[in-house]
């Protein structure tokens, strides 16, 4: 490459597509107290507490649920000359879009990039209201800011190396003895990721993620909806990864898009943050304290569409999958060293 990668700041927001917009407010302003800054009979616009630009989530009406787009804030306008330039000569599909094209987003830079996601830069976007101390409006379950994506990809080294590309640096990752990597959590703002690459049938979308301030928050979001009698909409936890140190949540939406909420992770932003590596036997990787994964968490993604609105053909892959090694872990038995199994539903 002879062209510079434009400087990320951080994920910034996604576009999801879901067929039923009713359902889908109830389901992120009535449960998870997401800020409308905009609606209208096509499409919800939501931010979070402490967030001032336009919005970081669109839920778009559509007729197949997918992800529409995953857009990152770069540092200034250059950048979108420099993203253009960039992905021109990566020989992958780009759009420059006029400011507005989004409702709340300045000129952006759209395209397709190397692992078929479509992913849009953008640096000008509308200012609101930041919600920070408005304690009035704050729910119980109070969600602070969006956090970061999570993809999910056949190939993990090759995307890991795509994102070092662009300047992210890696975290965390799951390997095991051989040097199969089945997953990397990679960042640009100094926490431990903007974007984790979770091995497996791709491009599809594994969830997008918002941060809340305190645990009690999370909780109250499993107990709303357990008051709701909409328990089954919790897919995994409450826990504490083990991967990130976060404690976490994952429900699913109406249209079945998984959203992570997430909280206490760690500082990364030294130029020499280690990586911890951690053993894709080790139970305790995806939940610190041992707790089996469901399997729908790993087999189920959002489809992905292309910058036409087609849903992009889904890849298998290649390599041993995290689901199909992990009996011991995540299945029935602790690490190899202890005695013991859980039972339950899981992999």
């Amino acid at each position: 490459m002879t062209a510079a990668p434009p400087d990320v700041l951080r994920c910034a927001y996604a576009e999801l597509v879901v067929t039923d917009l009713a359902a889908s407010r109830a389901f992120y302003v009535d449960v998870l107290g997401l800020v409308v800054t905009r609606e209208d009979e096509d499409a919800i616009y939501l931010r979070a507490f402490e967030e001032f630009l336009h919005h970081s989530l669109v839920l778009r009406k559509g007729e197949v649920p997918a992800l529409a787009v995953l857009a990152y804030r770069v540092r200034s306008e250059v950048d979108l000359d420099l993203a253009e330039a960039y992905y021109r000569e990566l020989g992958v599909r780009v759009e420059r879009r006029p400011a507005g094209a989004t409702r709340g987003i300045g000129e952006a830079v759209r395209i397709e990039d190397p692992l078929g996601f479509p992913v849009e830069f953008f640096h000008e976007a509308e200012h609101v209201e930041r919600f920070t101390q408005r304690y009035d409006a704050h729910g119980a379950g109070a969600l602070s800011r969006l956090d970061h994506f999570n993809i999910a990809t056949p190939d993990v080294p090759v995307a890991r190396k795509y994102y070092e590309g662009l300047g992210f640096r890696v975290s965390e990752d799951i390997q095991d003895d051989e040097g199969t990597v089945y997953a990397a959590w990679m960042f640009r703002k100094p926490t431990v990721h903007d974007v984790a690459l979770t091995g497996g049938d791709g491009p599809r979308l594994h969830h997008i993620a918002f941060a809340t301030h305190e645990r009690h928050q999370i909780l109250h979001i499993c107990d709303h909806l357990g008051a709701l009698r909409r328990s089954g909409m919790i897919e995994r936890g409450p826990g504490r990864h083990g991967v990130s140190n976060a404690f976490y949540l994952y429900v699913r939406d109406p249209d079945g898009h998984r959203i992570e909420i997430y909280t206490h992770d760690y500082y990364t932003g030294d130029p020499d943050n280690p990586v911890i590596t951690w053993d894709v036997h080790d139970n305790q990787r995806r939940d610190w304290w041992g707790n089996p994964v469901v399997p729908s968490w790993y087999s189920d993604a959002s489809l992905v569409l292309d910058l036409d609105g087609q849903p992009k053909p889904v890849i298998a892959r290649a390599e041993a999958r995290e689901a199909d090694v992990t009996v011991g872990a995540d299945g029935f038995a602790y690490t190899a060293d202890q005695e013991g199994f859980k039972l339950g539903q899981q992999v």
